[in-house]
């Protein structure tokens, strides 16, 4: 695996690596001018500040700090990366607070049940023990097959029971007896009727199943909407399975974080309307886009939407994942701003080739990530040697050798079924 994380050069989160023009303020007007340029509204001027504020000690360490606070996403992270260097304990504490995004958990393998989820623990419901933590932990309802009695709604209703559920913030839903025949609906409606004890939601999967209950590609799943209406807290939603899957009608929801849907099909019916939400306050958004055997008829037209930066203004993390377009994807992003507001890109799963590759490299804005997943792509090693060498912590392990079987898709997405 490549797991680069060097230190940053001057001036690469403005332009791949090219310095901008000097700036007069900066260098005739000391840590004064300094402070200034900081005001000024080009972001080019603030971030040549901010590589002029090294040279002023503990002064101009507290000007970085303030960088962290910028209106621009580009500044915040120049001032990151910079500060991330230091070892001064209000540089610790500031960085502390300061997080350019928080699920890294979404970087591990395609999992058998979830062992994390919304950074907490994940801890199946047991009525014995009840609900020791829970802030800390994300508790988990499953039945096996045939238990009927054992349904997730039955249980749902068992745990609002709990003298601490009031207080609880994250709950996984897994197999709901037979997902292949009967939708998510039941789960829906079960966590719509809880919304008056369930105050402090702020997490949901829906759809923990792994392939031994369920192929990904049978689970079916329902309209998800009127849980972002009855929790107006919610802050993480991920959902697994693309059969059937509705945001309908698309609403506005002022503080969902993190949008996580994993499928090994998505429609484009779908992926429109998760387009057309509002979504103010979301910074994690991730679609797996799957086989068009299995649903999976988006093409990267069906993008265009979120690939303008305007559209989801907090923008942290965006993951295109599980793609036969990957290529196409690449050749689409790079010619979009979206680049310089984000801090993760994460390509992984499909079907990322060196053509796609190189056109990813070629793009200096590439420069401006902290992170960028290829994983499970078709790369050769001369290609990750080349991802390496950025300036950018660059994920590529677990690639895949491309099938010769001339009535399949040559490459090939990682989840399909």
């Amino acid at each position: 695996m490549t797991d680069n994380q060097n230190q940053p050069r001057d001036y690469d989160a403005v332009l791949g690596g090219q310095s901008p023009p000097p700036v007069d303020g900066v260098v005739l007007g000391g840590i004064e001018g300094v402070k200034r340029c900081l005001s000024n509204p080009v972001t080019q001027v603030r971030v040549a500040a901010l590589s002029e504020a090294l040279k002023y000690g503990d002064t101009g360490l507290d000007v970085l700090i303030q960088g962290l606070q910028d209106k621009s996403r580009l500044v915040q992270r120049f001032a990151y990366r910079l500060l991330r260097q230091k070892v001064e304990p209000q540089v610790k504490q500031a960085l502390q607070t300061y997080k350019p995004w928080y699920l890294e958990e979404r970087f591990n393998e395609y999992p058998m049940n979830a062992s994390l989820f919304a950074n907490r623990q994940v801890v199946d419901f047991d009525p014995n023990v009840g609900i020791a933590e829970p802030v800390n932990n994300a508790y988990a309802l499953r039945c096996g097959h045939y238990e009927y009695e054992q349904n997730l709604p039955s249980q749902l209703s068992r745990l609002l029971e709990e003298p601490n559920s009031d207080k609880l913030e994250a709950l996984v839903f897994g197999l709901w007896v037979e997902a292949y025949e009967i939708d998510s609906s039941i789960i829906v409606q079960a966590l719509v009727d809880a919304k008056q004890r369930l105050t402090n939601l702020k997490a949901v999967f829906i759809g923990d199943i792994d392939s031994h209950d369920c192929e990904i590609s049978w689970i079916r799943q329902s309209n998800i909407s009127p849980i972002l209406q009855a929790y107006p807290k919610l802050e993480i939603l991920q959902v697994r399975g693309g059969d059937g899957l509705q945001f309908s009608p698309p609403i506005r929801h002022n503080n969902l974080k993190a949008l996580i849907i994993e499928t090994g099909g998505l429609s484009r019916d779908t992926v429109t309307q998760i387009f057309q939400m509002n979504l103010p306050a979301l910074e994690h958004l991730e679609l797996w886009f799957g086989s068009d055997n299995y649903g999976g008829d988006c093409w990267v037209e069906d993008l265009n939407q979120v690939l303008f930066e305007e559209r989801f203004p907090k923008l942290n993390y965006l993951g295109l994942r599980n793609s036969q377009f990957t290529d196409e994807i690449v050749s689409v992003l790079v010619g979009y701003p979206i680049i310089d507001s984000i801090c993760v890109l994460d390509l992984s799963m499909g079907t990322l080739s060196d053509a796609g590759a190189k056109e990813l490299l070629n793009c200096s804005a590439i420069n401006n990530l902290d992170i960028l997943n290829i994983s499970e792509s078709f790369l050769s090693q001369e290609m990750i040697e080349k991802f390496s060498k950025l300036d950018v912590r660059v994920l590529a392990n677990n690639q895949k050798e491309e099938d010769d079987d001339s009535y399949i898709h040559s490459r090939y997405c990682s989840v399909s079924e």
